[in-house]
């Protein structure tokens, strides 16, 4: 009697912790979701379909494409009686996931006009609905999927500001996103210092119960031989110092494949910075809210890896390998500067998956798995990642000529 009594107790406080879960989720669910809306409020009805470049998405594209996923992954296999949306739009919002069907032409986002914006507004408080409605059950393997969604939502929240940056700038009138001052970064007047670290056999990757993309595990060793890191980001004036030097006129400091590009695309500044006359007196840079004046002590941002290559080693340096980073920000803390919230920082580390790694079952293991190839990874967080998105262990990513994502460098030695 008492080992029943036992294991009712057990399955009673199971319950209990699936419900709660449940409840967080579906308050988180409320949270991240109006954030995406409210992101767009700035903006005209002719801005939600704007994509500068292939690479990018249309704002009304994000919101419609995180709906589809919760559609998609959630609500279609898991809930009895969902009337899914018209089978075209999930052709138009599928972005990637091969398993899941076809794809409309990612180049060609930005002519999609339709559906408008407030059908699509109108799908996700359809969608919202049925989230809560399936979050009730509270199913462990639901509450994993919705914490996967949201997630993944909060990413697109962050590349829906980065892609509008990037629309933005390209035109003429130069319009701005918002004024606030939350859209600029502070930077450090204090000058750099070298933080040693020892090396040794070190352990990496994520290690507790808390939400992790999968490309974050499993938690293993390496070995690191001792090294020292920049305990804060590469300022602007440092940059203008490199390009003073013939930085962008060197081939000698470039990867070859940098240097092409570079040629090929005309590089001679970061991605935003603006200047005048034939000498191009860099003094400016066009940021979400508008023109500004290029604060010399702000940290640079917008660089691709070939330049943040290049950089480090006119400075005798080099980048760090993402080991490197993570070891470093766990032993020192706050004091590596400018680790969160601040600038995603270029590392070394090729994007490969980690010893023991195997992509999840279906169609979700296209999330991160398929992309581990011909990119290199970004550690930290910038001042556009959501709150709550940010771990020491998450490894961003992205090829290494991209420029309109909000990067960063940090040296090692």
């Amino acid at each position: 009697m008492r080992s029943l009594l036992q294991a009712s107790d057990q399955t009673s406080t199971t319950q209990a912790l699936i419900g709660e879960n449940a409840s967080l989720t579906a308050a988180r669910l409320e949270s991240v979701r109006r954030y995406s809306e409210a992101l767009i409020k700035p903006l005209q009805p002719e801005d939600l379909c704007l994509q500068g470049m292939p690479e990018a998405s249309p704002p009304k594209w994000h919101l419609a494409h995180t709906t589809w996923f919760f559609e998609t992954f959630l609500l279609q296999p898991h809930l009895k009686d969902h009337t899914a949306c018209d089978p075209r739009w999930s052709i138009l919002f599928n972005s990637y996931y091969d398993a899941v069907g076809e794809r409309h032409p990612r180049p060609e986002r930005g002519l999609l006009s339709r559906p408008s914006i407030n059908e699509i507004l109108a799908w996700r408080q359809r969608v919202d609905a049925g989230l809560t409605e399936l979050l009730n059950i509270a199913d462990p393997q639901v509450l994993q999927l919705a914490e996967l969604g949201l997630h993944h939502e909060q990413q697109h929240q962050e590349l829906l500001l980065m892609d509008l940056l990037d629309a933005f700038s390209r035109q003429p009138l130069e319009p701005t996103y918002q004024t606030d001052a939350d859209w600029q970064i502070d930077g450090h007047s204090a000058s750099a210092t070298w933080l040693t670290c020892p090396g040794g056999l070190m352990d990496i990757g994520h290690q507790n119960d808390g939400f992790h993309f999968d490309n974050e595990a499993p938690r293993h060793r390496l070995w690191l031989d001792p090294f020292e890191l920049s305990d804060t980001l590469v300022s602007n004036e440092d940059y203008r110092a490199f390009m003073s030097d013939g930085g962008y006129e060197r081939p000698e400091l470039w990867m070859s494949e940098g240097w092409s590009e570079r040629q090929r695309c005309g590089w001679s500044a970061p991605r935003y910075w603006l200047g005048e006359g034939s000498a191009y007196t860099w003094h400016e840079e066009f940021t979400l809210a508008g023109r500004q004046p290029l604060n010399p002590v702000a940290p640079v941002r917008h660089l691709s890896w070939f330049e943040a290559d290049a950089f480090a080693r006119w400075r005798n340096a080099r980048l760090p390998t993402e080991g490197e980073w993570e070891v470093a920000v766990q032993h020192y803390g706050n004091k590596v500067r400018q680790a969160h919230g601040c600038l995603w920082q270029w590392t070394a580390s090729p994007y490969r998956p980690y010893p023991g790694f195997h992509p999840a079952a279906g169609a979700i293991g296209e999330y991160n798995g398929k992309f581990m190839s011909s990119q290199f990874v970004l550690r930290g967080s910038s001042w556009l990642t959501p709150n709550g998105h940010c771990r020491n262990t998450y490894r961003n990513f992205f090829p290494p000529a991209s420029r309109w994502m909000a990067a960063g460098l940090r040296l090692a030695r």
